[in-house]
């Protein structure tokens, strides 16, 4: 029995508490001064009864629900890579979102990575500065249980492809760290190209239409062409919108590559190279030879990762594709495909002590 490569578990600390430890005096306080929140439920991102509970939030909690409990066909989990995907109260200032990342990065090592060998951790970033985004990059570099830099597919109002973000991509490239846009992301982000939607069903649908437009700035703008050790996982965004988008990307492409002369072979290459998809959610066809044609011309047993999701619920999709995927497709799906994208994945990753304690930087608001 294939054993399971899970790329997207959702963690969450319990409460702001949680954190405290990882922070300086001055950012506790900070904190406590703006009555600073976090949400380890996110329930109001989610529609009802689509939220199973909090995510796990401590290493017993994260066991029952998904290290040691039956995936697809009663297999195990032999790798599950945690996200942290906490909701915080918005902060703009840009020197206690460094701070809090440092936080949440330790947080997870020292709740799940140091106790765990089945865990992955993610490298949570600040948005509002490249450079400390760089420098959190580079202090967990060293660490093999961290395997992807996570970011929001909702970041800015540029795009992650634009040459200001281009030193966060490298870091993770060198670092051989996946870069993963995961759904939801700054509130203060619009989610559409014409601006903000006005009701919940608009925002909900619109994290596809964000990475569509996120896959067309790395590609257009020259970050997967500059970086070819780059791989990008876009996780619980959908799946099945990506060959009419690669279609039309290609075909206007010949006609006016002149504009992009750094695109020098079809878009669609570089997609299907350097870009992998969560199957969490993924929206197929009922009719069981439109569903084969659907993942033919989607390539899914090449291009999709497993993901439960936990502990979000996205309906039957997941387990309907591996029900028509033959027996390589579906090792390659639930294990394979994971196995050779993210870093030590083929190995058993040796303990590594957490980093030595250094300055928390910056102590004040720069």
């Amino acid at each position: 029995m294939t054993e399971l490569f899970d790329a997207d578990t959702h963690v969450a600390p319990a409460s702001f508490a949680d954190l405290a430890g990882s922070l300086s005096p001055y950012w506790r306080d900070y904190a406590a001064g703006a009555a600073l929140r976090a949400d380890p439920v996110q329930a109001s991102a989610y529609p009802p009864a689509m939220v199973d509970g909090p995510a796990p939030h401590d290493l017993a909690s994260l066991r029952a629900a998904v290290l040691d409990a039956p995936g697809p066909g009663g297999a195990r989990t032999g790798t599950a890579v945690l996200t942290c995907t906490t909701a915080f109260d918005v902060s703009r200032n840009h020197a206690f979102e460094a701070a809090l990342c440092r936080a949440v990065n330790t947080w997870t090592a020292q709740t799940f990575l140091d106790h765990e060998p089945r865990a992955r951790g993610s490298v949570a970033v600040p948005l509002g500065d490249p450079a400390a985004a760089v420098a959190e990059i580079e202090h967990r570099a060293g660490d093999p249980r961290f395997v992807q830099v996570l970011l929001p597919v909702r970041g800015h109002d540029l795009r992650w492809g634009h040459p200001v973000f281009r030193p966060v991509l490298a870091a993770a490239a060198a670092a051989g760290l996946v870069v993963t846009l995961h759904a939801w992301g700054r509130v203060g982000s619009a989610p559409t190209t014409t601006g903000f939607t006005h009701t919940y069903l608009q925002d909900y649908l619109s994290h596809g239409q964000v990475a569509q437009s996120q896959l067309v700035s790395l590609v257009a703008e020259g970050a997967l062409g500059a970086l070819p050790a780059l791989r990008v996982t876009v996780a619980e965004c959908g799946s099945s919108w990506l060959p009419p988008l690669l279609w039309r990307l290609d075909k206007e492409w010949r006609g006016i590559r002149r504009e992009v002369p750094w695109v020098d072979r079809p878009p669609s290459r570089y997609v299907r190279e350097q870009v992998r998809f969560t199957t969490a959610p993924i929206h197929l066809p009922r009719d069981p030879a439109e569903l084969r044609d659907a993942l033919d011309v989607l390539g899914a047993a090449e291009l999709l990762l497993h993901a439960g999701d936990h502990p979000h619920r996205h309906g039957d999709g997941a387990a309907r594709l591996l029900d028509a995927l033959d027996p390589a497709g579906r090792a390659a799906v639930l294990h394979g495909n994971a196995a050779g994208w993210y870093r030590g994945a083929g190995a058993v990753v040796p303990h590594v002590p957490a980093p030595a304690p250094v300055r928390h930087a910056p102590e004040v608001p720069r």
